[in-house]
């Protein structure tokens, strides 16, 4: 058993292999078991909403109730600036990576794809904040990273020409997420070609959960950004005193 053989096949799909358990009951319950497990771990990772953390233990506040009321990297750096945005970014990106490690050695580049996904619902709807949580990003982008990094590198040129010159984050999320499956598909090398349907639902996630600043970028009323921290404003429009 070799290191390549476990981040391809993972410790389940080695074990398969090698007893020559390929089908009947064994075979879908252990296949079963081990996407329960490795989906489990990955959401809970997910939940783990360190803008939602950072803002209460360093500000006693809730990053929710100011700017945009997403519990994300971006509304970070709106409303506290760029240290907690930076804070944000790594830890959310840490978990991503535990999580993506956690999918690959228990069912290899499928099981890696999957905890990506996982996590990144974890993220979006956390089960220890009450399922409101953010928008995914920067979890989509640390899981392509890991996954396949000629194909994340690609996509954070993309995202970073579209951001450089527009100026909105929103339309770099997007963008990226929409051509993510067509690069993946071209640029899959031998994981099996399953991985592309969890990389088309990552995408579906990212554009569904950005459809308010896709009206707001066809309106010409989205925010655009801006690396000077904004006067707090609550997430209903009145300032966080005023809803106090």
């Amino acid at each position: 058993m070799t290191w390549e053989e476990i981040m391809y096949k993972g410790y389940l799909g080695y074990y398969l292999g090698e007893t020559g358990t390929q089908s009947g009951i064994a075979f879908f319950t252990l296949t079963a078991l081990g996407f329960v497990i490795l989906a489990i771990a990955a959401y809970l990772l997910g939940s783990l909403n360190f803008s939602i953390i950072i803002s209460k233990y360093f500000f006693k506040e809730d990053i929710r109730s100011y700017g945009s009321g997403n519990a994300g990297m971006t509304n970070m750096l709106r409303t506290y600036g760029k240290g907690p945005a930076a804070l944000t970014l790594l830890t959310d990106a840490l978990k991503a990576v535990i999580a993506v490690l956690i999918g690959r050695l228990i069912w290899g580049a499928v099981g890696a794809y999957a905890a990506g996904l996982c996590c990144m619902l974890g993220h979006i709807y956390p089960v220890f904040y009450k399922f409101k949580g953010g928008k995914g990003v920067v979890v989509v982008g640390t899981t392509i990273l890991m996954t396949n990094w000629k194909v994340g590198l690609v996509l954070i040129l993309i995202f970073v020409i579209l951001v450089a010159s527009t100026k909105y984050i929103s339309l770099g999320s997007v963008m990226g997420a929409l051509i993510y499956p067509l690069i993946l598909s071209r640029m899959n090398g031998k994981d099996p070609q399953i991985v592309l349907l969890f990389a088309l639902a990552m995408t579906v996630v990212v554009v569904v959960k950005h459809r308010s600043n896709i009206k707001r970028l066809i309106e010409g009323t989205e925010n655009k950004l801006s690396f000077t921290k904004k006067d707090k404003k609550s997430a209903d429009g009145a300032s966080g005193k005023d809803k106090k």
